[in-house]
């Protein structure tokens, strides 16, 4: 049996490729989420590192263990560079907004939190190479393509 046709085993992880579907996808999530009607997805906005305009998507956020993390699906897109750049997002859902610093979680670290993420985001598991039951190491393999922040309260910017 080849090693794509083994259960449990999803083909070889799709690129992510910007394109109006896309666009059109992210458009109806974002208000899909603003009617609170996506569990455990807020809606993520970073400064744009070139522009400085505010930049927003729907982003799904892991929690445990007291903490709370954001998880690149698609790889190193701009939300990523842009939260880089300026050390800070904000979350928000529904009612709630909340100014969050950022620290890249390293790979060894991040593995654990890739795995909860592709447990609870089914829609993006063609992205992952590793399956759903794969140990923590092959979710670890894959933290360069899938940057993963620690999301640490902050006060907002003043001014």
């Amino acid at each position: 049996m080849s090693e794509s046709s083994t259960p449990g085993r999803p083909q070889p992880a799709k690129q992510f490729r910007s394109s109006r579907v896309s666009r059109a996808e992210d458009t109806v999530m974002r208000t899909l989420v603003r009617l609170h009607l996506v569990p455990r997805t807020s809606l993520l906005t970073t400064r744009g590192r070139k522009s400085g305009r505010p930049r927003t998507n729907p982003a799904t956020v892991v929690t445990g263990g007291g903490s709370r993390w954001l998880v690149s699906p698609y790889g190193v897109v701009s939300w990523v560079h842009n939260a880089r750049a300026d050390g800070r997002v904000l979350l928000h859902r529904l009612f709630e907004r909340q100014t969050y610093l950022v620290r890249e979680v390293p790979a060894q670290d991040a593995g654990p939190i890739l795995r909860e993420y592709v447990r609870i985001a089914p829609a993006t598991r063609p992205y992952f190479a590793a399956g759903t039951d794969a140990p923590v190491e092959e979710f670890a393999a894959e933290a360069d393509r899938h940057p993963v922040f620690e999301l640490l309260p902050a006060r907002p910017r003043r001014g």
